[in-house]
């Protein structure tokens, strides 16, 4: 566990692994409010072959929680700031919910900085299109009652078969994030990735939980198809946070991606 300070703020981040097997690193992102615990599963299972990093995005976790700049532009610039300071190469960038919205943004105004992208439950338009009237009421509800808030919305992020414990432990670490990351929703309810994913110039696998009540699966899919080298894949028995739901299969196919980075290999179009 480390500190290191990118474009002004001070980001806690793991960083684990050997960083040996096909020497392409992953770099974790995690969706809005919550922080880097959420990729255990992942981090424990890559890190016998590969470097992995976890970071808590800025206003989360033990990470700054600046008052200004809660946005998608100041968190892309944070994580290829990131990858400046820590001299990482071309990592693997694995993003859920909204930080699958970052890292699909990062590669699409870095692509030589990265070696691909797995988006994982991404927002992709449908905030924009479909919530918010939604979003603005979650808003109001969280200045109003954060915890409560939080106690009632969370639990829907997940599938039936999800541990009970995933939901309560979310709303713990959401509730230790600075007041501010509620600026964020507002960025996702105004971006659509469809206008400018025919430039995606690194493969991108989009996978989606089929029980996900937050996010349509079918905005994955959609996604996918616009993107010249993007793959979608379902992940049954998982709502909208599969890599806790469902790590295995999600991991599999976390290393299917690096497998095609490591090649060079994009995926087919």
């Amino acid at each position: 566990m480390a500190y290191t300070t990118a474009n002004g703020i001070r980001l806690f981040h793991t960083d684990t692994g050997t960083g040996t097997g096909t020497g392409t690193p992953v770099l974790f992102l995690h969706g809005w409010g919550s922080g880097s615990h959420v990729w255990e599963p992942q981090t424990a299972e890559l890190a016998a072959d590969h470097r992995v990093l976890a970071v808590d995005l800025r206003g989360c976790g033990r990470t700054d929680h600046p008052a200004a700049g809660n946005t998608t532009d100041a968190n892309v610039a944070d994580i290829l700031a990131l990858l400046d300071a820590l001299g990482l190469e071309r990592p693997l960038l694995v993003g859920s919910s909204l930080g699958a919205t970052f890292a699909l943004e990062a590669a699409l105004r870095a692509p030589h900085r990265v070696a691909g992208v797995v988006s994982i439950s991404g927002p992709g338009y449908w905030p924009a299109q479909a919530m918010s009237e939604t979003l603005r009421t979650l808003r109001t509800a969280l200045r109003d009652d954060r915890a409560a808030t939080l106690s009632g919305w969370v639990p829907q992020w997940f599938g039936p078969e999800a541990d009970p414990g995933l939901a309560a432990r979310t709303v713990e670490q959401i509730l230790r994030s600075g007041p501010h990351v509620i600026d964020l929703l507002n960025a996702s309810e105004t971006g659509d990735p469809r206008e400018t994913l025919a430039q995606l110039a690194v493969p991108a696998l989009f996978l989606h939980g089929r029980l996900d009540t937050e996010i349509p699966p079918e905005v994955s899919r959609t996604l996918a198809r616009l993107a010249p080298y993007g793959e979608f894949h379902e992940i049954a028995r998982a709502g909208h946070m599969p890599h806790q739901e469902q790590p295995a299969a999600v991991n599999a196919l976390i290393r299917t991606a690096l497998a095609r980075a490591a090649a060079d290999a994009p995926l087919p179009a």
